[in-house]
């Protein structure tokens, strides 16, 4: 059994996977343009043909699972696209299975040749899939109890979702027996070799998941406050912070956080605030967009903003830009997300001239989410212009911040 750090886990090389049916749990999830509709390969899609190609190769028939968006969000979709693309990139050919955990997901297990592989549908669409319990309870939720009697073994490639304790992480692995994939074994090989270099932190948080930006800063704050250099904040965690400071953000920008939900979190980035108030920066200015003028930008100060928040402005930039330049070698800076709305080209300008400065920075950079990953191939940029590129967001930081991870943890299970 290998081990990273205090993670023990089993690796392909352990399993003699020939004729056997292997469940792989992989992570898809992608930006999909909201013009056209067609989703937007990713890194994470490259990783994991490695882990895919490899089991085909050795003769397993591969059943693979994975998510897309959210239930209610419009990027909630089945995974059609997913295995077209898939096939594309392994060059082999990965069928798509319009079920999850039915008749039909059940028959094209069974009918799996070795060698061949099929993607089932957003495993999402069973309702007891996100929910928060023990493996041993999922065991019993929908996906592991119906597809668990026609497997023989589970891989938890996805370093991703190895925070959650959802169906398709964790109750597979209380019934199967269970090894890392390929992209689950970088990730943590390469995270364990930067763990040590933590002693000296600069948090970058945007994107449109404050929850776990929250949380790993309330962590943090708890735990290893000293470490905590600087917190450059954008997107809806800047907003958060500016909201919780007594700054009205105006009426379409405060519409759009309680429409989801993100209101909701502002006691929580409060009591953060006031514990770590001399070391977060808040954006001093934001960008919008004007009715028929494009890109607008309002200084802090002169808040609220007539239109919806979409971008730090160029006084943050230039400001954060500052501070990422002046950083030395003996600074790690963890990033989670884009600082604006990056899809759009006039409210790119943050996230590229923040990214670029990062690709320049002596200090050692840690980047980490599906957003940021997809926003580096957009600006031009590689992941070798980094220290390290995650395929994980909230799972890199809670890796980082010590927080127990129940996909690690069902790593070393023995059903």
């Amino acid at each position: 059994m290998a081990a990273v750090g205090e993670v023990r886990y089993r690796s392909l090389d352990q399993v003699e996977p020939a004729g056997r049916r292997v469940a792989v749990r992989i992570d898809l999830n992608a930006s999909i343009d909201p013009q056209t509709g067609r989703v937007q390969p990713n890194e994470r899609f490259r990783a994991h043909v490695v882990t895919i190609r490899e089991l085909m190769s050795r003769g397993a028939r591969v059943v693979l699972l994975a998510h897309q968006g959210r239930r209610g969000d419009p990027d909630f979709t089945d995974l059609s696209q997913h295995a077209e693309i898939l096939s594309k990139l392994a060059e082999r050919e990965i069928r798509f299975v319009p079920d999850v955990a039915g008749e039909e997901a059940v028959r094209a297990i069974k009918r799996l040749q070795r060698g061949e592989a099929i993607l089932l549908d957003n495993v999402r669409k069973l309702e007891d899939e996100d929910v928060e319990k023990p493996p041993e309870e999922h065991a019993k939720s929908t996906l592991p109890s119906k597809l668990a009697p026609y497997l023989d073994i589970f891989v938890l490639d996805a370093f991703s979702v190895a925070h959650r304790s959802h169906a398709s992480v964790v109750g597979l692995a209380a019934l199967l027996p269970t090894y890392a994939g390929r992209v689950m074994e970088r990730e943590l090989e390469a995270l364990n070799r930067l763990v040590a270099r933590t002693d000296k932190i600069v948090f970058m948080l945007g994107g449109n998941k404050p929850k776990e930006c929250l949380n790993v800063l309330r962590r943090f704050a708890v735990e290893r406050k000293p470490a905590i250099l600087e917190v450059l904040t954008g997107g809806v965690v800047g907003q958060l912070f500016a909201k919780a400071r007594g700054y009205s953000l105006g009426a379409p920008s405060e519409e759009f956080l309680a429409q989801k939900k993100h209101l909701d979190l502002l006691k929580t980035a409060s009591e953060i605030d006031a514990t770590l108030r001399d070391v977060i920066k808040i954006p001093a200015d934001f960008a919008y967009e004007a009715d028929g003028r494009g890109r607008e930008e309002i200084p802090l100060s002169k808040l609220p903003c007539p239109g919806l928040i979409q971008d730090i402005g160029g006084a943050t930039i230039r400001e954060y830009c500052g501070v990422i330049g002046g950083l030395g070698r003996e600074v790690t800076i963890i990033v989670k997300g884009p600082m604006g709305v990056y899809e759009k080209p006039a409210f790119r300008r943050g996230t590229q001239e923040l990214y670029m400065a990062l690709a320049k920075a002596r200090a050692s950079t840690l980047i980490g989410g599906g957003d940021s990953v997809t926003a580096i191939e957009l600006l031009g940029l590689r992941p070798s212009d980094f220290t390290y590129v995650s395929l994980g967001g909230g799972a890199l930081i809670s890796y980082l911040s010590g927080e127990p991870m129940p996909g690690l943890q069902v790593l070393s299970r023995t059903p």
